[in-house]
C-alpha cells in the first residue's frame, strides 16, 4: 500500500516535472539597479485594506502599538508621533552568541544570552519636528495600508495639512520616511541615530552613522541621511538637521557582515557594513521620493495582489471604528460577525510574511521586530512548533517564495549541525542519546540561532519537523530545483533516524505480538516525562521516510537508501487510541502522563500538519481518538496553540469550533493576557507582562484559509469547514493547493458557485465540494473552471 501511495503521489502531482524558480539569496550587499517606475500605482484609499488609529503609539508600548514595516532583512516598528517620531530598527542577522557547542554537565547545550546569544535591536532613529506637538495639531490619523505596504501619518496644523509615509523598500534595501505638506507648512527639526550598545554616532554633510563589533565578532553599522526641498540640511553634533523644508526625505539603512557560509563562520569579510550602509542611503536619496515609493509599491504589490479574500460585508458602524476599538467590539459582541476585520487579519498575516521573510534569514519568534535587546527566549528559532508555524501560511497564501528563507537557513546550517551532532549527541550524559551507540546525520536542540548553535535541550525529532516544513513548499510548488537544494537536509535527517530507531515488541489487541521500531528516549514537546516511542516522534519519522521515498524517485537518486527507509517505515510503531481515555495516545501507554489541557498538540502532528491520519482513509476509531484528544485539550490557550487547534478542527470538518478558535486568536490582549494587541501583533502572556510572538499571527491566518480549502496530494476540497458567519457569500483568489495548483473560489449561501483551478506544475487532482467530486487533468500553466453540482 505504501508503494501504491508513492506512485499515486507522483502520478497525481506530476512531480517529476520542473516547477517554479528559486528566489535568489540576497545578503546585505551592493544594490542592484531596479527598473524604476516614476509614479506609484496605489490601491485607492476607499478600496485599500487598512489598520488605522486616532493617536500615535506610546513609546513604552511600541511592541503593542507600533506599526511594523520590513523588507525581509530590515525591520522597524514606527510610532507616528508628529513631534518626535521613532523608528526601532532591526536587521534579521543582528545576533549575539555563536556556535555554542560546549556541553553542560547534563549533556545538554547551554541556553543563555552569552554562548547561545540573542536577537536584538540595531538602532533607534528619531525625527523631531519643531512645533508639531499635541497642543498644535488636529485631525490625527495613523494607518498601516496593507494593500500598498505603507505606514502613514496625517494631521493638520492651522491651514497646513501634513503627511508622512514610511516603508521598507526591498528593491532599494532601505527604510524611507517621507514628510510632505500642503497649505504652506514647512518642516524644521533634527534626525538622530542612536545605537543600542553604546556606539558613538558621528555626523557630517547630510549623514549620521555609527558602526561596531559584537563580542562574537559580528560587525555591524547603521546610517541615516536627509534630503530637503526648499530648505537647508546640515549637522549639529551627531544629528542631521533640517530647516524650512517643504518636503523632507529621510533614508535609513543598516546591517551586518553576516553570511550564510558556514565555512567562513557565517561572516563575509568582503562586507564593510558602514561603507555599505552609507552607499545605500546615498544611492536612494538621489531618487525623488515619488520614485522611491513607486518602486516599493510595485515590488510589494507583486506579492500582495496574488490573493484577494472576501468573507462577507461588515456594517458601516464597524467600518467607522478604529482598529483597536473594532477588535474589542468583535470580542464583546461575539454574536455579530465582522467579516472584513476577520479577512483583514489574514491579510495582515500575509503582510508579515512579505515584510518579514524575503530572501535572507527566516522569521524567528518575533519575526524581525523587537523593541529591546533581551527578548524572551532570545527571539530564537524554536524547532518544536514556532518556526514551523511561521511558514504554515506562506504557500496557501500565494507567498511560497517567502519560505525559501527557511530552506536556505537549514541548508546553510547543515554542515555545523552535522558536525556538532557527530561530536556531541551521543555523549553519555545526554539523556536523549542513541542507546544503540549508532549515530549518523544531524540533529538540533529545541532552540537554534543563526551561527550554527543550538540551545536548551536536544530535540531528536526537531530535524524531521524542520524537514516537514521544507517539504510543504515542495508539495505546493513541485519545484524540482528546490527539491535538489533541500535533499541533503532531508537525507541527513533520515540517516539520523536510521541510526536512532530501536526494536521492541508490542502486544496486539488480539493477543499476538510483533516486533516494531520506536524512537529512543525523548520528550513529547513540551509535556510529560521522557519516554520511548512517543507519538510525536513516530509520526515525524514516518513522514520523513515518506519524503525520502518520493524525493528519491523524483530526483532519480539513492534508490537503495530509499528502499531501506521504506522498510523502516513499514516497521514503525504507530499510535493507538487509549482504551481508558478514548484519546489518541501521546505516549506508548493508555495512561495520560501529562496535563490534559496542555498547550502543545504534539500527538496530533500526524493529523496536522501531517496527513497520515486523515478522515478519508483512517479508521473511525482513530479519528474519534483525535477528536477526543482535541476536545480534552480545550478551546483556550496561547495564540499559537489556538491556531493549531483551529487547523485540526478544520480537518475534522467542525467549522464552528475552528471558527471560535480563530476568534480566540483575535481577542484583544487585556491586562497582560493572551490575545491580539492594538497593532494586531499576537501577545503571549508571561503573567506580569506580555511578549510578542509572530507564530500565532501566521498560524491564525493559515487557520482561516484551511476552513476554505483543504488540499493534500491528489485532493482539493473546497469549503471543508465554512463557518456560518462566512456562509452568506465570499471569495478567495490565489490560494495555494498541494499537488501543484492554485485556486480561485467563490460561494453563496454556503455553497460553492465556481472554482478555477490553475496548474503550477500539477497535472491531475480530484476536486471536492461536499458530496460533489470531479477529477481534473491539466497541463502545467493551464486552468479549468468548475461549478460544483452542475
Amino acid at each position: 500500500m505504501l508503494e501504491s501511495s508513492r506512485r499515486d503521489f507522483l502520478r497525481l502531482t506530476g512531480a517529476a516535472g520542473a516547477g517554479l524558480a528559486i528566489a535568489g539569496a540576497r545578503p546585505f550587499a551592493a544594490n542592484a539597479a531596479p527598473a524604476r517606475p516614476t509614479e506609484a500605482t496605489l490601491v485607492p484609499d476607499a478600496q485599500a485594506t487598512t489598520l488605522w488609529y486616532r493617536t500615535p503609539a506610546k513609546e513604552d508600548q511600541i511592541i503593542r502599538e507600533g506599526l511594523p514595516i520590513g523588507n525581509g532583512r530590515l525591520g522597524a516598528l514606527t510610532g507616528g508621533n508628529p513631534a518626535d517620531d521613532v523608528v526601532y530598527l532591526t536587521d534579521g542577522s543582528f545576533w549575539t552568541g555563536g556556535r555554542n557547542d560546549t556541553l553542560q554537565s547534563d549533556g545538554q547545550l547551554p541556553y543563555d544570552g552569552n554562548g547561545f546569544g540573542s536577537f536584538g535591536l540595531l538602532a533607534q532613529v528619531r525625527v523631531a519636528l519643531t512645533g508639531h506637538n499635541p497642543q498644535t495639531y488636529t485631525d490625527y490619523r495613523r494607518t498601516l495600508d496593507l494593500s500598498n505596504g505603507i505606514v502613514s501619518v496625517s494631521y493638520r496644523i492651522g491651514k497646513a495639512h501634513y503627511r508622512r509615509e514610511i516603508y521598507a523598500s526591498h528593491p532599494d534595501d532601505v527604510i524611507v520616511l517621507r514628510l510632505t505638506q500642503s497649505g504652506g507648512g514647512t518642516h524644521t527639526g533634527a534626525v538622530s541615530l542612536v545605537g543600542t550598545h553604546g556606539e558613538t554616532t558621528t555626523a557630517a554633510g547630510s549623514q549620521a552613522s555609527f558602526d561596531g563589533t559584537l563580542p562574537n565578532g559580528l560587525r555591524y553599522a547603521a546610517a541615516v541621511t536627509a534630503v530637503g526641498t526648499g530648505g537647508r540640511i546640515g549637522t549639529d553634533g551627531s544629528k542631521v538637521t533640517f530647516e524650512g523644508c517643504r518636503e523632507l526625505l529621510v533614508v535609513i539603512c543598516g546591517g551586518t557582515d553576516y553570511s550564510r557560509d558556514a565555512a567562513k563562520n557565517f561572516r563575509d569579510p568582503a562586507v564593510d557594513p558602514l561603507a555599505l550602509a552609507r552607499t545605500k542611503i546615498a544611492s536612494a536619496a538621489r531618487i525623488p521620493g515619488a520614485g522611491l515609493l513607486a518602486t516599493h509599491v510595485a515590488d510589494y504589490r507583486r506579492l500582495y495582489d496574488r490573493m484577494r479574500l472576501r468573507l462577507g460585508e461588515s456594517s458601516q458602524v464597524q467600518r467607522a471604528l478604529d482598529t483597536w476599538s473594532r477588535v474589542a467590539v468583535r470580542y464583546t459582541d461575539p454574536t455579530t460577525p465582522d467579516p472584513e476585520l476577520e479577512a483583514m487579519y489574514v491579510q495582515f498575516g500575509r503582510y508579515l510574511n512579505i515584510t518579514g521573510s524575503r530572501d535572507r534569514l527566516p522569521m524567528n519568534l518575533q519575526g524581525i521586530w523587537v523593541h529591546n535587546n533581551n527578548p524572551d527566549w532570545y527571539g530564537d528559532y524554536h524547532t518544536d512548533i514556532n518556526i514551523q508555524m511561521n511558514y504554515w501560511l506562506a504557500d496557501p497564501a500565494g507567498l511560497g517564495e517567502t519560505g525559501h528563507a527557511l530552506a536556505d537557513y537549514c541548508v546553510s546550517q547543515l554542515p555545523v549541525w552535522t558536525d556538532v551532532t557527530r561530536r556531541l549527541y551521543n555523549d553519555p550524559r545526554n539523556r536523549f542519546r542513541n542507546s544503540s551507540g549508532k549515530l549518523a546525520g544531524w540533529a538540533v536542540a529545541f532552540s537554534t540561532n543563526i551561527h550554527g548553535g543550538s540551545g536548551w535541550v536536544w530535540h531528536p525529532s526537531g530535524n524531521a519537523w524542520l524537514c516537514n516544513s521544507l517539504w510543504r513548499h515542495y508539495e505546493y510548488s513541485l519545484d524540482r530545483a528546490y527539491l535538489e537544494k533541500i535533499y541533503p537536509v532531508l537525507k541527513g535527517a533520515a540517516e539520523f533516524w536510521q541510526a536512532r530507531l530501536i526494536p521492541t515488541t508490542v502486544t496486539e489487541p488480539d493477543g499476538t505480538t510483533r516486533e516494531v521500531l520506536i524512537d529512543d528516549n525523548a520528550w513529547s514537546p513540551e509535556h510529560g516525562p521522557d519516554a520511548k516511542g512517543i507519538t510525536y516522534a513516530q509520526e515525524l519519522a514516518w513522514d520523513l521516510f515518506q519524503q525520502i521515498k518520493v524525493a528519491s524517485e523524483v530526483l532519480g537518486r539513492d534508490e537503495d537508501f530509499a528502499a531501506e527507509v521504506t522498510d523502516l517505515q513499514a516497521r514503525l510503531y504507530l499510535p493507538r487510541v487509549s482504551p481508558k481515555s478514548g484519546w489518541l495516545e501521546e505516549w506508548m501507554t493508555p495512561e495520560n502522563l501529562g496535563e490534559t489541557t496542555h498547550r502543545h498538540l504534539s500527538p496530533l502532528i500526524g493529523f496536522y500538519p501531517g496527513d497520515r491520519i486523515n478522515t478519508d482513509t483512517s479508521p473511525k476509531e482513530l479519528i474519534d481518538g483525535v477528536r477526543a484528544l482535541l476536545t480534552a485539550r480545550g478551546m483556550d490557550s496561547y495564540g499559537w496553540a489556538c491556531a493549531w487547534r483551529s487547523l485540526c478542527w478544520s480537518r475534522l470538518k467542525d467549522a464552528e469550533n475552528a471558527y471560535q478558535l480563530y476568534l480566540t486568536v483575535l481577542r484583544p490582549s487585556m491586562n497582560n493576557g493572551n490575545g491580539t494587541s492594538a497593532n494586531l501583533f499576537d501577545m503571549y502572556s508571561q503573567g506580569s507582562y506580555t511578549i510578542f510572538q509572530i507564530d500565532a499571527n501566521l498560524g491564525g491566518a493559515a487557520a482561516a484559509l484551511e476552513m476554505l480549502l483543504y488540499s493534500r496530494p491528489g485532493v482539493i476540497e473546497l469549503l471543508p469547514a465554512l463557518p456560518d458567519a462566512w456562509a452568506p457569500n465570499g471569495e478567495v483568489t490565489g490560494v495555494g493547493a498541494r499537488g501543484g495548483f492554485e485556486v480561485d473560489l467563490a460561494w453563496r449561501n454556503g455553497k460553492v458557485t465556481s472554482a478555477t483551478i490553475r496548474s503550477v506544475g500539477g497535472t491531475e487532482t480530484e476536486v471536492r465540494a461536499g458530496t460533489w467530486r470531479r477529477r481534473i487533468a491539466l497541463k502545467p500553466g493551464r486552468s479549468v473552471t468548475v461549478t460544483p453540482g452542475r
